[in-house]
């Protein structure tokens, strides 16, 4: 008389398997939400910089022109500046003396808090003196 091997897994260590997989996926998902989020606000705070250091090479160019410039015509008006899906529209506020760069979030980054740069280096995020940058108590 044989004895035949069965193979293959019971119902219930299926059942533990997704078990485990559905405990590791809840503790997962949001930690890797997060991260998406504070990468997509530094290619904000990021664009802001080049924005704001394109409007201070406008301004010192020769005539010494304080105009004020389409944002379009000097620097990146949305986030991912290489083009693709916008997550942050940016926005210039000007006149002849000072100007303030707006990250407004959109798309993905809908219902996060506005970043904003002012001529004077003054930054805010929500209305909070301060950009949420590494070591940061925003």
């Amino acid at each position: 008389m044989k004895i035949i091997k069965q193979k293959g897994f019971t119902l219930v260590e299926l059942v533990i398997v997704v078990a485990i997989i559905g405990i590791i996926a809840t503790i997962a998902y949001p930690s890797y939400d997060q991260y998406i989020t504070r990468a997509k606000r530094g290619d904000a705070m990021s664009a802001l910089m080049l924005a704001s250091q394109a409007m201070e090479r406008y301004r010192s160019n020769p005539p010494y022109s304080y105009d004020v410039p389409a944002l379009a015509d000097i620097s990146a008006v949305q986030v991912p500046v290489e083009g693709g899906t916008a997550y942050y529209d940016l926005t210039l506020n000007s006149n002849d003396t000072t100007y303030t760069l707006t990250a407004t979030p959109t798309g993905s980054m809908s219902g996060k808090k506005v970043l904003t740069l002012t001529h004077t280096g003054a930054r805010t995020w929500g209305g909070d003196a301060c950009w949420p940058e590494a070591g940061s108590t925003c």
